[in-house]
């Protein structure tokens, strides 16, 4: 137990890039074209919204929680209270050139729908999650009969906002039957390192403890 604490605290503390900050963030905001108008969804304490403003960007957030939204304000970003399943779909089509969900889709209570909502307001989509299919997950199921925890999924099955798990393989049959293009995808290893990109699906599934994804509308 003391060992897969340890582990786990040195994988969460490896996974961060220059400056502390997350590495699923470092690439999302690689994806992201200087100057874009740009929606956060579950923004958090703003640390995506900060390192955006490094390319110029005109970020927009969107938090649950009272205390984020707090946070974000005093570090003076554009965020509001709201949530993803009920008030996207108060925006209008083409608002932003991205919408990001980080960290947040399996959070949600409707996946596909948020999902959708994010590709109508957005000229194109970025999304980060935890990938339940990673072999730690599947050999602490197998071995200990229990909800898996993580550095990625550290909370009890009983004391955790995810409700939605899913696997990159889940994640990529959502995306084809909601017809959504797929431009560029990664998975990256519990320190945050990409796997090659020329794997195959299944080495990403089972390898990738999260992915981050960047879709558009087919056109």
């Amino acid at each position: 137990m003391l060992y897969r604490t340890l582990r786990d605290r040195t994988m969460a503390e490896a996974a961060r890039g220059p400056g502390g900050a997350r590495v699923d963030l470092l690439r999302v905001s690689e994806r992201v074209e200087p100057g874009s108008r740009v929606l956060d969804v579950g923004c958090g304490d703003g640390e995506l919204l900060k390192l955006l403003e490094a390319r110029e960007v005109d970020g927009r957030g969107i938090e649950l929680s009272r205390e984020g939204v707090n946070e974000c304000v005093a570090k003076g970003l554009a965020v509001i209270q709201g949530d993803a399943d009920t008030d996207l779909a108060h925006y209008p089509d083409d608002s932003f050139d991205y919408v990001i969900l980080s960290q947040t889709l399996q959070a949600t209570r409707q996946p596909r729908i948020v999902l959708e909502h994010m590709l109508r307001i957005g000229r194109h989509a970025i999304v980060s999650f935890p990938n339940f299919g990673h072999w730690r997950i599947r050999l602490q199921l197998l071995f200990n009969g229990s909800m898996p925890r993580t550095a990625n999924l550290p909370e009890t099955w009983h004391d955790t906002p995810n409700i939605h798990f899913c696997t990159i393989k889940d994640f990529d049959e959502l995306c084809r039957n909601i017809g959504a293009r797929m431009e560029r995808a990664v998975a990256l290893d519990p320190w945050g390192t990409p796997l090659k990109l020329d794997a195959p699906w299944w080495f990403w599934n089972l390898f990738g403890e999260q992915g981050v994804f960047l879709l558009s509308r087919q056109r």
